[in-house]
């Protein structure tokens, strides 16, 4: 079998909402998943165990799942096909990892880097960053699993499996990360009844034009690789979709690629309330506002969480396990309650 997905079930001992949220984490990372490390940065060799990505963070404290758990959410925590608990079969596309250099440039120690303008403005990563003396990357680090090259492979896999996952237990909420952005977008324009709100970290972007770290021209339909649904249609590979670049705000972030007008418009995902969310540390900071616009110019009804205009500051790509995650998840909990959230009669 090929494309099957691990889902972890967890319901908290009183269910105060009827929708669940579905985790669905970004490049190689997993739902969550269960290290032991020895590391030579740990005092005496100790072991230490780690079970984190959603569940806890790299140095134990509450992660996002125990959180909203603890606020009266089911959790489905998820791994994507052909990634951690999900098997991948040798011969379907090819696998690829993270270096250290990769992990520390992108995520743990961006402002060591430098490679783009917000970067330096990262602190809220709980160590050093660094792989050299830094048993909290240790700890991450041991956590990061190989990943599908293909892109496409990896897109309709998704799209598929979290559609048959939604099929199954009925309407829910998306929370995705990074890469598994578009994921979220598939599903979403896929089952616009079942997909109660969707929830979208740094999502994969912006649209249609890659920015830095990464090279090329990528998400044919605008945001996805593989077809969403347009009204008027975008014909066949998007054909029809024309587009237009508009200058960039100021010179910390990039152009954006848009629609010309008249916009088409993504008539099932303009059923789905969206949040974005993101950082100001991050690599997404100077382009996501690309992401948003594209998205309201569709018909899509976002909210754009700007995490420093909200007070929230030195936050990197791994939002959700850095130093006040807690306080960005209260943000992400009072958007699903104002906005989409319905609970049980108390």
């Amino acid at each position: 079998m090929v494309g099957q997905i691990y889902v972890e079930k967890l319901t908290p001992p009183i269910i105060t909402y009827p929708h669940g949220i579905i985790f669905i984490a970004g490049a190689g990372q997993t739902g969550t998943v269960h290290s032991v490390i020895i590391s030579p940065h740990t005092p005496s060799n100790l072991l230490t165990l780690r079970s984190q990505n959603f569940l806890t963070t790299p140095d134990g404290r509450q992660g996002w799942a125990s959180y909203f758990l603890e606020h009266g959410y089911t959790v489905y925590l998820t791994d994507q096909p052909e990634r951690g608990r999900s098997p991948w079969l040798p011969g379907t596309g090819s696998m690829v990892a993270f270096s250290t250099r990769d992990i520390e440039s992108l995520f743990t120690a961006t402002a060591a880097y430098n490679l783009w303008p917000q970067a330096r403005l990262h602190t809220q990563w709980p160590g050093s960053g660094r792989a050299s003396e830094d048993p909290v990357f240790d700890a991450f680090f041991a956590t990061q699993v190989q990943l599908q090259s293909d892109r496409l492979i990896s897109e309709a896999n998704n799209a598929k499996a979290y559609t048959a996952l939604m099929d199954r237990i009925g309407p829910a909420y998306l929370l995705t990360h990074s890469q598994a952005g578009a994921y979220g977008w598939r599903v979403g324009d896929a089952r616009p009844g079942l997909v109660k709100g969707i929830v979208a970290l740094e999502p994969s972007g912006p649209p249609f034009e890659n920015a830095f770290p990464f090279e090329g021209r990528e998400r044919t339909w605008g945001i996805t690789d593989l077809e969403v649904v347009y009204e008027p249609s975008a014909g066949p590979n998007a054909t029809d979709l024309e587009t237009v670049t508009v200058p960039a705000v100021d010179a910390n972030h990039t152009a954006c690629i848009i629609q010309a007008e008249p916009a088409k418009r993504l008539s099932n995902l303009a059923e789905v309330p969206v949040l974005i969310v993101t950082s100001e540390a991050s690599f997404h900071a100077p382009y996501d506002y690309c992401t948003v616009e594209y998205l309201r110019q569709a018909g899509v009804n976002v909210t754009f969480l700007d995490l420093p205009k909200a007070g929230i500051y030195g936050n990197g790509h791994m939002m959700f396990m850095e130093r006040n995650n807690v306080e960005i998840a209260m943000k992400i909990r009072d958007w699903l309650e104002a906005t989409v959230t319905v609970a049980f009669p108390s």
